[in-house]
């Protein structure tokens, strides 16, 4: 039986209600370049089989993080996860479990979720957090949009350190409801320029620490600059492990806390799912998104979680929610939380200072390179060298070599006019002779 819920008038109705003509004119967007003027070139009929020994050969094609010396990192870090992460979160009752929307049958999942938000809570050194979100670059966009909220002003300032996809997908939320956005060009260490643009219209100033260059800076009097003039700040953090080892956002002053804790618990899967950290203080509690688990008791005063507080426009009435988020990626919360607990925090500051001189030790082997100039002072595991030649022409020539040597900065911002930058990242996966290959293969490409 076809299910056909929508009659040729009825598309009609709905297209003239939104004011467009036919279908082809909700996707004006879209470049032409990009649009297809046919059916995919395909096979029209393959057996599985045939399906899969086809896509087993173009997988043979890449080279995977884990079997080639790999420093790439940019907002996506290789860390290693240990095997009772993958073995609980394959647990029936957590890999089916959902939203709770009936708290009282899914103690468990609402045990872990405030387990999750306290060990966030700690490891951002602030009062409260929430039960996630999408990512870290929406989870700065909420921010921003909170920011608005709390100030009841429109304009967010935004620091050249940070993630350029973080500030694409910030733009792409907020400019729909108004808000203004001021993203200063691309600096390796200038946090602290953000100060001279703040005004009586600024609602946020959003700086990352490590920046999108690696570089860690204490955001105290960017802190105090934005709160003088009655703003709020935002931190973002690419790189949760880094909490391990610096002062944390919290103690620097921030009001918000966005970062992205795939670091934790998640594997770097392609690209995704990832998990958003989301921290605040606790006066601004009520404009926080997302969904809040608290710990009470029952009638018999047992122990019992309950959803405390969900602001999502499904749970109560639109124009009373501060967020339309829908999912709070659930299953990489868990994770997250595991591999958290495995840790505890003695392990996350030792696994935070491998991390580091890891990166250290990296560092100074393409230091001594020829040609090589690295911009970093300061950095956790991540720094940025700039190359005598074009940084992507550099990575292809590495990866041919089987190195995956970083990221380009000009993948990430191709108009920022830093071709030669590339982005270097180490962690705990990486091997001594990693880096030596790394730094012989780099010699020999450049010419050195």
């Amino acid at each position: 039986m076809r299910y056909l819920p929508l009659t040729p008038d009825d598309r009609t109705a709905m297209l003239a209600a939104i004011g467009a003509k036919t279908i082809d004119d909700l996707f004006v967007d879209v470049p032409q370049a990009a649009r297809l003027d046919g059916p995919v070139d395909l096979p029209r009929v393959a057996g599985e089989l045939e399906v899969e020994r086809t896509l087993s050969a173009m997988a043979a094609k890449n080279a995977t993080a884990g079997a080639v010396p790999f420093f790439c990192g940019a907002g996506a870090y290789k860390h290693h996860v240990p095997a009772t992460v993958d073995h609980v979160i394959q647990r029936s009752e957590f890999l089916t479990s959902y939203t709770p929307y009936q708290p009282e049958i899914a103690q468990g999942t609402l045990q872990y979720l405030y387990e999750f938000q306290t060990q966030v809570a700690n490891l951002t050194g602030m009062p409260v957090a929430n039960a996630s979100l999408y990512d870290g670059s929406t989870a700065m966009a909420e921010g921003v949009l909170m920011a608005t909220r709390v100030t009841r002003r429109n304009k967010a300032v935004i620091s050249g350190g940070v993630h350029p996809h973080y500030i694409k997908a910030t733009e792409t939320v907020v400019h729909a409801v108004g808000v203004e956005t001021l993203a200063l060009p691309a600096a390796v260490d200038a946090e602290a320029a953000v100060i001279d643009q703040i005004g009586p219209d600024t609602a946020c100033v959003v700086v990352q620490t490590p920046n999108v260059f690696g570089t860690a800076t204490d955001v105290t009097k960017i802190a105090e600059a934005a709160h003088a003039a009655g703003a709020l700040l935002i931190v973002v953090v690419t790189e949760a492990v880094s909490m391990g080892l610096l002062k944390s956002p919290g103690e620097m002053g921030a009001d918000i806390v966005a970062a992205e804790g795939q670091s934790i618990g998640n594997a770097l899967n392609f690209g995704g799912p990832y998990v958003g950290l989301f921290a605040t203080r606790e006066k601004l509690i009520r404009q926080m998104p997302g969904r809040l688990t608290g710990e009470t008791v029952d009638a018999d005063g047992e122990r019992g979680f309950v959803l405390t507080l969900s602001t999502r426009e499904q749970h109560i009435r639109r124009d009373k929610a501060t967020s339309n988020i829908c999912t709070n990626s659930g299953l990489c919360t868990l994770a997250f939380t595991i591999h958290m607990s495995l840790l505890g925090e003695t392990g996350l500051r030792k696994l935070a200072l491998l991390n580091h001189e890891k990166a250290v030790a990296t560092r100074d082997a393409l230091a001594a390179i020829p040609g090589v100039e690295v911009l970093t002072d300061r950095f956790f595991n991540e720094f940025a060298v700039r190359l005598p030649k074009n940084a992507a022409e550099v990575v292809d020539q590495l990866a041919a070599h089987h190195v995956l040597a970083g990221v380009p900065y000009s993948r990430l911002a191709p108009d920022a006019g830093m071709d030669d930058v590339l982005l270097v990242a180490a962690t705990e996966t990486t091997l001594d002779a990693d880096i030596q290959i790394l730094a012989k293969s780099l010699s020999k490409v450049l010419g050195a």
